[in-house]
């Protein structure tokens, strides 16, 4: 079996949260610690985006906001759980309970969204997983999102290029999969995530918590522990 890694992260409580507006530096996000993504997996080209992610809380939403320096930035996909891991992308997957499945969150660089719920990730003929839905359109359009770049970015943009993707998950969201979940204060949850870039030029995959040597991010025993601050 896997060894579980050391990684951990605090989800910080919120003191002050603004719109979604993608202040890395601003009053809510500027004093809260990131989280690197910088396991890259060996089939990844040599290009090597730094990405950082940071979340926050307030007990009934959780805040994600990614930066990507990058490069060789494309993102075409713009149908809601289309494949967005194509385009230049990041992703979170979060676990809540061990006794549950988990939540897979994509979003390219032009803020188009793919969620699903994922109870048994074994991989069928199709690539698709053994028991998993869509998060229903309804719900999905209730995770609001902030990107900093065009809803399309073609054709790829080459030189070095900061983007940025905010996103609100309302808790009662993830409680329609997985039942009551109450406030997040004092919890703790598992969790990964990533930077990647399928159909890009100059293909890669990273993780914060490493995924072992299998190119895969759908693989719950690797994740690592996320948990959320009482103050």
């Amino acid at each position: 079996m896997p060894q579980r890694n050391e990684t951990t992260y605090t989800v910080a409580k919120a003191t002050l949260l603004a719109e979604l507006n993608g202040l890395w530096d601003g009053p809510a996000w500027g004093p809260v610690a990131s989280l690197h993504i910088r396991h890259f997996h060996p089939r990844s080209s040599n290009h090597r985006p730094v990405t950082e992610a940071k979340l926050l809380h307030n007990d009934q939403n959780i805040y994600v906001l990614f930066r990507v320096r990058d490069q060789y930035v494309r993102s075409v996909v713009t149908t809601m759980h289309g494949p967005v891991c194509q385009d230049s992308c990041v992703e979170f997957f979060l676990r809540t309970r061990l006794d549950k499945g988990y939540f897979n969150f994509e979003i390219n660089a032009g803020g188009t969204l793919h969620v699903s719920y994922i109870e048994d990730c074994k991989r069928l003929p199709d690539g698709g997983f053994a028991k998993f839905e869509f998060l229903k359109p309804e719900l999905a359009r209730q995770v609001h999102l902030f990107h900093s770049l065009p809803d399309v970015v073609e054709p790829e943009i080459a030189d070095p290029t900061e983007w940025l993707v905010e996103c609100c998950v309302p808790v009662p969201v993830l409680e329609q999969y997985v039942g009551a979940i109450g406030p997040l204060s004092g919890q703790e949850w598992r969790a990964n995530f990533y930077k990647c870039g399928d159909l890009t030029s100059h293909p890669h995959w990273a993780s914060w918590a490493p995924i072992g040597t299998e190119l895969n991010f759908h693989a719950p025993e690797f994740f690592a522990p996320i948990r959320f601050a009482s103050a």
